[in-house]
């Protein structure tokens, strides 16, 4: 990276305690796709409003000046001098198109709807931004949790250790006991360890989707889960798909994108239509060969001679008025030489190879590749909502059976805790129904924030807030 590029970049850092809507927000502010978007959306905006100012003439000013020596032309009078001559040329020239088969209005249109494709499409980037926050933040709190029960199980273990070394002591236990219970105590301390690094590993993931540097101590507030009901959800695949397909903005944007491409047809199609321009023209010169004559009285000039009878030449004088010459002003010849024309001109097009005919063509593939964009944007949402409403009943009935199974493990658990107490099973047995009931609070703790999480994807199609 360039320190140019560098330098532009700036992240927004993240506080020592964080909520969700903080985390969504510091993302999207962070997010390198979003900014790009913005650009992208910035750079159609300019895009308009050129198109909306090129329906204005256009007016240029030219001036050029020069010195040359010898034979020159007078640019005054077009006629050969023998001298140094320092001109100057200025032209002010105007046009605007009256008509052009509507190609100025239509790509005016089209460009305002590519505009309105980019912002949907921003939209869009900033949608996909939040929801791999929220199950990046929920992956956080799910090991969080996971290693309070590992962390609860060890104490459990520590607790039940202690009890059966003072029963051994007194001869009412066994002592491999111990040595089963110390290896479980390990197996804990393991678990505890595991938990732990799934935490880091889930807020490093997290930070950096949210873009900032990596701070294990950051804290993640945690949110208001409710235990999932296992009510069938309240809308049919059908009515999500419905309602995501008029209030997603990845839908909106393919079809703005489509419209923009039948606008394309249209302005190609004016390459078939006469071009009208108007035009008109201010120009003037000057030269330094211009001279200006002022009377200075009457000069004397001699006639051809007059010959007498004799032959004898007889010279005849005349009275003329006479000039002083001088180099005539700038400004005068600039008012002399002023040139005005407008003029009105008509194009139109007879033959030009079949150009006008190809950008039609390329223009309607387009328009077709949209449809099939938009289309093919509309079968994935389907497909996706699709899979999410199976995944949310997959795993309502996955969080039913680990419930199931967590209930009746705690009954087996707290038997075997007594049975132990009193000397009826070894060690080896409670260790083992105490690492199923682990095992299965784990996976209810996982099963019940996916099955959260889950339901929040399609509320998300919904256009309902990302909130907990």
């Amino acid at each position: 990276m360039s320190p140019g590029v560098g330098n532009s970049i700036r992240t927004v850092s993240a506080p020592s305690r964080v909520n969700l809507q903080q985390c969504i927000d510091i993302a999207r502010q962070n997010n390198i796709s979003i900014r790009q978007g913005q650009l992208t959306t910035e750079n159609s905006s300019l895009q308009l409003r050129q198109s909306q100012l090129n329906l204005l003439p256009n007016a240029v000013f030219q001036l050029s000046e020069s010195r040359s020596g010898g034979r020159n032309i007078d640019p005054r009078t077009n006629q050969f001098v023998q001298q140094s001559i320092t001109s100057g040329n200025y032209q002010l020239s105007s046009s605007a198109t009256l008509f052009n088969g509507f190609v100025l209005k239509n790509t005016i249109k089209q460009n305002d709807l590519l505009l309105q494709a980019t912002r949907q499409e921003l939209r869009t980037t900033e949608n996909n931004v939040s929801i791999n926050v929220a199950q990046f933040y929920l992956n956080v709190l799910t090991n969080s949790e996971q290693l309070v029960v590992a962390q609860r199980q060890s104490d459990i273990t520590r607790a039940q250790l202690s009890r059966t070394e003072r029963l051994v002591a007194a001869g009412s236990l066994p002592e491999a006991n111990l040595y089963d219970l110390r290896a479980q105590l390990a197996s804990n301390e393991l678990d505890i360890v595991n938990a732990q690094n799934n935490v880091d590993l889930a807020k490093v993931s997290l930070l950096q989707v949210m873009n900032v540097p990596i701070n294990l101590a950051i804290e993640v507030e945690p949110v208001a889960i409710p235990d999932p009901t296992v009510a069938p959800y309240a809308q049919t695949v059908q009515e999500v798909y419905e309602i995501a397909e008029r209030s997603l903005p990845d839908v909106a944007g393919t079809d703005l994108r489509v419209r923009a491409a039948n606008m394309g047809v249209e302005v190609a199609k004016g390459g078939l239509f006469p071009t009208v321009l108007v035009s008109g023209n201010l120009s003037s010169l000057h030269s330094s060969a211009a001279q200006q004559q002022t009377p200075n009285g009457q000069v004397t000039q001699q006639l051809l001679p007059y010959f007498a009878a004799d032959g004898t030449p007889v010279p005849i004088y005349i009275a003329v008025p006479g000039y002083n010459y001088t180099g005539q002003p700038i400004g005068t010849q600039l008012g002399n030489n002023l040139n005005r024309s407008v003029s009105l001109s008509v194009r139109m097009p007879i033959f030009q190879a079949y150009q006008a005919k190809n950008r039609i063509a390329s223009a309607r593939i387009q328009q077709q590749g949209a449809e099939l964009t938009a289309q093919n944007v509309r079968l994935n949402l389907r497909q996706q909502i699709e899979t999410a409403y199976t995944t949310l009943r997959a795993s309502a009935n996955r969080y039913i059976a680990t419930q199931s199974q967590v209930n009746s493990l705690e009954r087996a658990f707290a038997v075997s805790e007594s049975r132990l107490n009193a000397g009826a099973i070894n060690a080896t047995d409670y260790n083992v129904a105490k690492s199923n009931l682990d095992r299965a609070r784990a996976s209810l703790i996982q099963s019940r924030y996916d099955y959260v999480f889950r339901t929040k994807i399609l509320d998300f199609y919904q256009n309902k807030p990302l909130s907990f």
